[in-house]
Parts: structure tokens; sequence; C-alpha cells
């Protein structure tokens, strides 16, 4: 049962909205099922002397007078809220949902049980499946009522109406959740041709582009270079941004116009100040060649996905909180690095941990500089790095469950329930793009005497484990990985212990694809060390300036400077 409060100041226009026939004639049957006082509130649906005219003015009543005393009408004097049950639910009939009306006002500090100056109120149902409770906010002493937090509370409330109805139950918010788009900005969608409404896409937009860019100015820019329109609000006094707002491409009103949305109303880690927050540490830029540092990208990656990891078995809620911040942009640009079959479902992952982000925690994001840094370098990674790029989608399903299990743990239900959403699409992500390199893996298997070694090599290093390894259906190819390690400069024993004790494997489903991917980002000492052997070589010679140009200074020398 979702609930959806807000304000207005037309009495009488949402009257003739509720008891009309819709916006695409889908209101059937509206009349009152509910009120402050059902022999006081003629019903325009059902009584044919009753008008919409004479039910604004009894509803109006006591805004009225206080404008008589005031001299001006109450702003924002009309409360809404529809109540809508969630789909597959049975229909309740007139006297339950009455019931749930009374509730729900009661709850919100609109008319509390036997308040006797409470506000006006009326419960129109039009639809099987919602009502919607129209009030104005003033009560009969003059008063407003008090409805600070009132979408909270009618969720609270609904909550326990849906255990009571037996209904299917939803997951509680935090206030945290971006505005949902209105009937009137779905259907205009639906008229215009598109799957999601301005707002949703906007919102979609700008979090892709957050998550590639370094800075405020920058932010900005690549909005306007896809066409967004990007309307900045400057201060007076200091000349600087205090807020911003954006416009779809195709969306006009009725003049023409473009219609713009606030940053906080795409999603209220969208304002000016929650992105700033994030973009307050730079993080530099990869050099000119970044194809050349593919794969210290993707281990890069995977060893800050590993520390994330950590972190959210730690009680330290706010780092742990910058981290999930930071995982959302890592997705976002991992659906641009990954392998092209993988990369559909990585946005869409990358679109439902979005919810998983946000919650009332306030994130230390100074502390999740290492994630926010290997997530802007994915940006420049290709997707041709072959096993490291699948390791890392690897890593992202189990850095992903671990949020939604942290998130369970501290009752978050909605961002959990996203970010066991999120392991889904990154499950099915890791599929398509580990199976050719599994199967390339497989086809590699090195001849039987060294694949009997490495069986031996297993049962020493992992022995509680080696049973299942072995039979696991990816160890050919776990074997083909251990080759690849040894030759690199490993020592396999010693290796294996060390990765198997990073996690546990009872609950892996194969065992042998977590040790490969584990072993598939490990860095290779051979390489590594002629790396160091040559820098060290170097440090050692003294190049000799280039002759000057003729007229310039010649840069002194001494007897020890030479030319190799």
């Amino acid at each position: 049962m979702v609930p959806d409060v807000s304000t207005g100041s037309h009495t009488t226009g949402l009257l003739y909205y509720l008891f009309g026939p819709g916006r695409r004639d889908e209101h059937t049957d509206a009349h009152i099922v509910a009120a402050w006082d059902p022999a006081g509130a003629p019903d325009p649906g059902r009584d044919p002397d009753a008008t919409i005219a004479r039910l604004a003015d009894r509803l109006d009543l006591h805004a009225r007078l206080r404008a008589k005393e005031t001299g001006k009408m109450p702003v924002k004097h009309v409360w809404h809220c529809p109540v809508r049950t969630a789909p597959g639910d049975r229909y309740l009939t007139d006297s339950e949902w009455a019931e749930v009306a009374r509730r729900i006002v009661a709850a919100t500090g609109i008319a509390p049980e036997g308040d006797d100056l409470a506000c006006r109120w009326i419960a129109v149902r039009h639809a099987d499946d919602h009502i919607h409770i129209a009030a104005v906010s003033v009560r009969a002493d003059g008063r407003r009522a008090r409805t600070n937090r009132d979408g909270w509370r009618a969720q609270k409330e609904c909550r326990l109406i849906e255990a009571e109805f037996g209904l299917r139950q939803l997951k509680s918010g935090d206030l945290t959740a971006p505005k949902t788009p209105t009937s009137a900005e779905q259907a205009k969608a639906e008229r215009m041709g598109n799957t999601v409404t301005s707002r949703e896409w906007l919102r979609d937009q700008a979090y892709a582009v957050l998550a590639a860019v370094r800075t405020e100015q920058e932010y900005f820019d690549v909005l306007g270079n896809l066409g967004i329109k990007v309307n900045l609000r400057i201060g007076t006094q200091t000349g600087e941004v205090t807020g911003y707002s954006l416009a779809a491409p195709d969306d006009t009103n009725t003049h023409g116009e473009p219609v713009y949305f606030g940053g906080s109303k795409l999603a209220p880690d969208l304002s000016i100040g929650r992105i700033r927050e994030t973009l307050t540490h730079p993080v530099p830029r990869s050099p000119k060649n970044p194809r050349a540092r593919t794969e210290d990208i993707w281990r890069q990656a995977d060893t800050a996905l590993r520390e994330t990891a950590a972190i959210l078995n730690s009680d330290d809620d706010a780092t742990a909180q910058a981290h999930l911040a930071a995982f959302s942009t890592f997705l976002h640009n991992t659906a641009l690095a990954a392998p092209p079959g993988a990369k559909a479902e990585l946005k869409a992952a990358a679109t439902d941990f979005n919810r998983a982000r946000r919650s009332a925690i306030r994130a230390d994001h100074q502390k999740a500089t290492a994630l926010r840094n290997a997530a802007k370098d994915l940006i420049y990674a290709s997707s041709d790095a072959g096993g490291l790029a699948v390791a890392v989608l690897f890593a992202l399903i189990h850095t992903a469950a671990a949020a939604a299990h942290w998130y369970q743990q501290r009752g978050y239900q909605q961002q959990a329930a996203a970010a066991q959403q999120t392991v889904l699409y990154l499950r099915s992500s890791y599929q398509q793009a580990a199976a050719p390199v599994l199967t390339e893996l497989t086809r590699s298997t090195p001849r039987p005497q060294t694949t009997q070694r490495f069986e031996a090599t297993v049962r020493q290093a992992v022995p509680d484990h080696a049973d299942r390894i072995l039979a696991d259906p990816a160890w050919p190819a776990l074997a083909t990985t251990l080759a690849h390690t040894e030759t690199a400069g490993h020592h396999l024993p010693t290796l294996l212990q060390q990765i198997a004790a990073e996690r546990e494997l009872d609950t892996a489903h194969s065992p042998a694809e977590v040790l490969t991917w584990r072993l598939t980002t490990a860095p290779n000492r051979r390489t590594n060390a002629a790396k160091a052997r040559t820098t060290a070589a170097n440090s050692r010679t003294v190049w000799a300036p280039e002759p000057a140009i003729r007229g310039e200074a010649q840069a002194p020398t001494n007897e020890r400077t030479r030319r190799r």
C-alpha cells in the first residue's frame, strides 16, 4: 500500500479532478467513502443535488474564516494523499477503504482521533485499487495541522494496515527516495512515445555523468553536451552557483518552454550541495595513453572492491555509506568499460543501485577516495583485458551482496531490496562475460602431468576444500590459471592459501571459479621485478644535457656527468 502526500492551493481544482473522468477517462463511479462528517459532506458522485462548488465551500470553511482574520488565504492549504494498493493485492471494499482513510488522517495529524477541532477531509474512490484523501489543513481553531513528516507517518501506518488486511508487505522508506513521476508526467511520456518520464530520464543521465566527471564545471559541461538544458542559479552576492535545474531536450510545456527539474527534485543526492561533497577531492586524470595501463586499472579496481567489502563488515557506518555511494559510481563506469555482452545488465544494475546508495546515514566521502579513484579510472580502461575484467565483475557480485546484508542489518529495507536486485543483474552480466573466458581457459588446460601436480598443490594448500574444487566443472579453467600464475613468478601453495583465506569457500557455488578470478588479479611478479630493475638502472645513470642552441646559455656540467 503506497501513500503519496502533496500540498496545493486550489480545493475546487482538486475536486474537479477527483470527480471528473480523469486524464485518460480512467475514473469510474467516483464517490465519497469517508469524510470528517458524512452528513456534512455532499457527494457529487452519488447525490444529483450535490455540487463540487458546494463541497469545496464546506471543506474550505476554516481556511476562509482564517483568511478574514489575516486578509489572505493560507498558502498551500490543500492536503492531498492518494493511497494505492500494490499490484496483485485484492480489491478493498468501500468500508475497508473508509477505515484506511480514517487511519491515515489520524496518523498524519490531519484529523487525530478524538480531536473535535481537526481539519475537514474527504476520501474519494474512483478506481478499484486506490482512493484519494483530500483535506484542508486549517483546523477549526484557525491553527495549521501538525503534519511534519506526514509522508513517513502515512507509510508507517500503511505497513500496519497491510499486515492487518492481509495485503502485500511493502518495504518501509526513510524519506531518501527520489520523487516519483506524477500521473501527468507518465501520460505525457506515453503521448511522446517515451518509455520513461523526463524526470526519470534526467535522473539517470545525471547519475551517469556524475560518475564520470571530476569537477563541478565538467558535470554541467557534459550534461550540456548531451543536449540537456542546464539552468544555473547564481547567488547575487557571491556570484557562485547556488543551485541548478535540468530540462530534457524534447520536453516543453504548452507554451513551448523547457520543463526544468531542480537537482534535488530529481534525487536528494543530486542537489548542488551533495554533488560538491562527492567532488570535494578531485582525483587526478589518467595518463594520455590509458590503454597501456588497462591491466593496472582493472587490478586497481579489484583491490578497491576488496577493501570496500571489508569496510562493509565493519562498524564504521559513515565510511561504509561513502563506499556505497562510490560503489554506485563504480557500477556506472564498469558498464562503460565491460565486455559488450555484459553492458546491458550492468547498466540495469547501476540504475537499481542508485536507490541503494541513498540512506539517512551521512557519508564521509573522503574515506572512499581509493574506490572513487578506481571508479573514475575505469573510464579509460578497455574491455579487452580478458579475465581481469571478468574477475572484477565477479567481485562486484560479492560487494553488492555485502551491501544488501549491510542495509538489511540496519533496517534499510528499500536499500536492501535494491541491492539484492542489483546482485541479480550482476550475476547475469557476469555469466555472459565469463562463459567465453572460461571456455578458452578450459581449452588451454595443461598437459596431464602438470595438471596432476596442480591437483597435489591444491590438496596441500586448501585441504578442506580440495575435493569440491577438483570436482568442480571449472577445475580445468583453474588449472590453466594456476599455470599462468606459476609462470608469473608466484609460489602457488602460499598464494592459494592466501586467497582462500580472503573469503570462505563453503557457500561458494563454484569454488574453482572463486580461486580462478582471485588468481587472475594477482600481479605478475616477474614483470614487476623487471620493471624495478630497469627503473633502478635508469636512476643510477646521469644524462648529460643536449648541446645548447647557438645564442643560448650552456647548462653547467661537472666531471661526473657522462653520456651513455
